[in-house]
């Protein structure tokens, strides 16, 4: 039998254990700009940030549209900021996903090929395993606010969630 007495010591050692994933919860991390060629980090343009982040909300708006609720990542932003960016850290999104509860990731990037010309991929994964459930790419043509958001959409609806993610009904 436990007695009130150790309930602290427990709670203590639960404090370290990463939450359990809902089933219908996604860690939606932002879109990423990846820039090939390029050795070190570079500041982004100030309109390609504001795009980062419009094509970012975007994503999580259709992603919760699509039954996943997306989880707060904020507590994660160290962790976020430190292993960034995630089409090339190999499972750290996942590790990241599963301390905030997540059973799925969606990660995404945008790949400048020609000033007017862009490539949108996102991916989806269990976190738990890393495998990979859907992934797509689309190219935008023109470099506009509604060119990325369009993308975002477009991708969403005709690749990620054309039908449902595996174990879902």
């Amino acid at each position: 039998m436990l007695s009130f007495r150790a309930l602290p010591a427990l709670a203590a050692l639960l404090v370290g254990l990463p939450a359990a994933a809902a089933p219908n919860t996604a860690a939606v991390f932002g879109v990423e700009l990846a820039e090939p060629g390029t050795v070190g980090p570079r500041p982004v343009r100030p309109e390609d940030a504001r795009r980062l982040g419009l094509a970012s909300e975007a994503l999580r708006r259709e992603v919760a549209g699509r039954g996943l609720d997306p989880v707060d990542l904020t507590p994660q932003a160290a962790a976020i900021r430190r292993d960034a960016p995630f089409y090339k850290c190999e499972g750290c999104a996942e590790k990241i996903a599963q301390a905030a509860g997540a059973a799925y990731v969606v990660y995404g990037y945008v790949q400048r090929s020609a000033p007017q010309v862009l490539n949108l991929t996102i991916t989806i994964t269990e976190a738990e395993s890393g495998k990979v459930l859907r992934g797509g790419q689309v190219v935008i043509q023109g470099d506009t606010d509604d060119t990325w958001l369009h993308g975002v959409r477009s991708l969403v609806k005709n690749r990620l969630f054309a039908e449902p993610l595996p174990n879902r009904s």
